[in-house]
């Protein structure tokens, strides 16, 4: 997690992003091709990813269903 006195930043690399989930960057590159680059488009290799986006990510990893959450379907081509 987060350091107490540093601020959160607005933008993340690839491993900033996993830095800060406790992830490892080929974990947060699976997350990514299962959930939002699932449809035939590539990840780019210069991916920022912005804060909230870390949100999302974290709920992903976390994959325990919640009956109050809708998850949408996954994308198939």
């Amino acid at each position: 997690m987060q350091n107490a006195n540093k601020p959160f930043k607005q933008t993340y690399s690839e491993t900033e992003a996993a830095l800060m989930l406790g992830i490892s960057v080929y974990r947060l590159r699976i997350l990514l091709d299962e959930h939002v680059f699932n449809d035939g488009t590539f990840r780019p290799p210069d991916l920022i990813l912005q804060a909230s986006d870390l949100v999302l990510i974290r709920f992903w990893h976390r994959g325990t269903p919640n009956p109050k959450v809708l998850r949408m379907p996954k994308r198939h081509v």
